[in-house]
């Protein structure tokens, strides 16, 4: 079996040698394809490969249709709509991913931001606290756990928001439950976003779940830009300017909070929520035994593609 490990963002080396450990001790070829340039690279790569691991790298048709051996694609992360889950059907290509691996990291990021800009990027001014403030977690999956656990360290009013999730589990966490959406941001200063970018959530977060914020509020997006309605959010921003958003990926209205609310975001230069040498281990490496184990004894746990 070949396995293809096609990353434009590198893994770093000790996480390729942690992966490379796996498929030898399975007796599996590994290759390697990194930094690579354009899809065409890509393309010539997968043709002969059994199994291809990718970070945000999308997997297309064009790609599919050259990988005539590829029987399973493995997505080194939690969300995956870098994939394109009905041509890995169409192909009969199980489509996977690793939920969980990264959660830790991105809850971290989201304090990194929300420090910095409380004290004001670290300007020699006077900024605020994080204890005693209310946070609102939408969505309360493997992150909105973190978030919630080190939102506990921090002293912090704690609400959470999912519908698919019971209460039972929340309350687990110490956390207390919202019934709407629209009470969580009604309620919480700070609203940290862990939603999927899916038909359903894409732009479900506009003007009328974010005037309801209080004063002085901030919304924090580790999640993925489609789900925010840029043009609710630049109507709440021309509205609001006790708004603040901060962000793990550059929203495609940049240029305007450039030219007019300098002062009011901040934007990571590149998606850093699993940029961590711990996150980069273990979701390689997951995404490694996930495959062995789907040739071995056909478990498909993971699969996310129907």
């Amino acid at each position: 079996m070949k396995i293809l490990v096609a990353t434009e963002k590198p893994f770093t080396l000790f996480a390729i040698k942690q992966i490379r450990q796996v498929t030898d001790a399975a007796g599996y070829e590994l290759e390697l394809l990194e930094n690579y340039k354009g899809e065409s690279e890509l393309i010539s790569a997968v043709s002969d490969a059994d199994a291809m691991i990718v970070r945000s790298d999308k997997v297309t048709p064009a790609i599919l249709d050259a990988a005539k051996k590829l029987k399973i694609v493995v997505r080194a992360g939690a969300g995956y709509d870098n994939l394109d889950l009905k041509a890995c059907t169409a192909h009969n290509v199980v489509a996977m991913n690793t939920p969980g691996q990264n959660s830790n990291a991105v809850a971290e990021l989201v304090f990194s931001m929300m420090l910095y800009q409380a004290r004001d990027g670290f300007a020699g001014k006077s900024g605020s606290e994080l204890r005693g403030r209310t946070i609102g977690i939408h969505a309360f999956g493997n992150v909105g756990k973190y978030v919630a656990e080190i939102a506990t360290g921090f002293g912090m009013d704690i609400y959470a928001f999912d519908p698919f999730v019971s209460e039972v589990e929340m309350k687990k966490h110490g956390v207390k439950v919202c019934k709407t959406a629209e009470e969580l941001y009604s309620k919480c200063q700070y609203v940290s976003l862990h939603l999927p970018a899916n038909d359903k959530t894409n732009k479900s977060i506009g003007y009328d779940l974010l005037k309801l914020m209080p004063k002085d509020s901030v919304l924090v997006n580790t999640a993925r830009k489609e789900v925010i309605d840029e043009e609710g959010l630049m109507k709440v921003f021309a509205e609001r300017p006790d708004i603040r958003y901060l962000s793990d990926v550059e929203p495609d209205c940049k240029p305007v909070f450039e030219k007019m609310y300098k002062d009011r975001f901040i934007f990571t230069a590149k998606k850093m929520g699993a940029q961590t040498e711990e996150a980069n281990v273990n979701a390689g490496v997951a995404a490694a035994r996930q495959i062995v184990d789907f040739f071995e004894t056909g478990n498909i746990k993971f699969k996310v593609n129907k």
